[in-house]
């Protein structure tokens, strides 16, 4: 605390220094704004293999699959990219509450299967799922 000389009277000052307050933030401003690029930068990760067992199903969902040659289909029919959200909102139409899963082959590039689950969340589905290879036949051969 601090003493104030004001009109000749000796009293205690009331306010708060805010000056160390100050300093810290911007010291942490700073390392914030040093650090944050570092930290979008990605690491090379072999993921695991799931153990998990299926859910089982009331309803068949829709399934979108991305073949090794970027090749899109929903269901059935092969579609592109760029028509892949009109394709998505018109079976969103037909049932709102439908479950839709991402088969996508493991050699497909990570932004390329981002991009799709991005144009499946726009087109208005909510519940995502992604279907992988237990591990039990992938040892067998299967």
């Amino acid at each position: 605390m601090g003493f104030s000389t004001n009109k000749g009277n000796k009293g205690l000052v009331s306010e708060i220094n805010v000056t160390p307050l100050v300093d810290v933030m911007l010291v942490l401003l700073i390392i914030f704004m040093v650090t944050a690029p570092m930290m979008t930068q990605g690491l090379e990760v072999d993921l695991p293999e799931t153990t998990a067992r299926s859910l089982r199903q009331n309803e068949e969902p829709l399934v979108v699959t991305l073949d090794k040659d970027g090749k899109i289909s929903l269901g059935k029919t092969e579609v592109i990219l760029a028509l892949l959200r009109q394709s998505l909102e018109k079976e969103y139409i037909k049932n709102k509450d439908q479950s839709i899963f991402l088969k996508a082959d493991k050699q497909v590039p990570y932004g390329l299967v981002v991009s799709i689950m991005a144009e499946i969340k726009s087109a208005g589905f909510d519940k995502l799922g992604m279907i992988t290879q237990p591990r039990h036949e992938k040892e067998n051969g299967l």
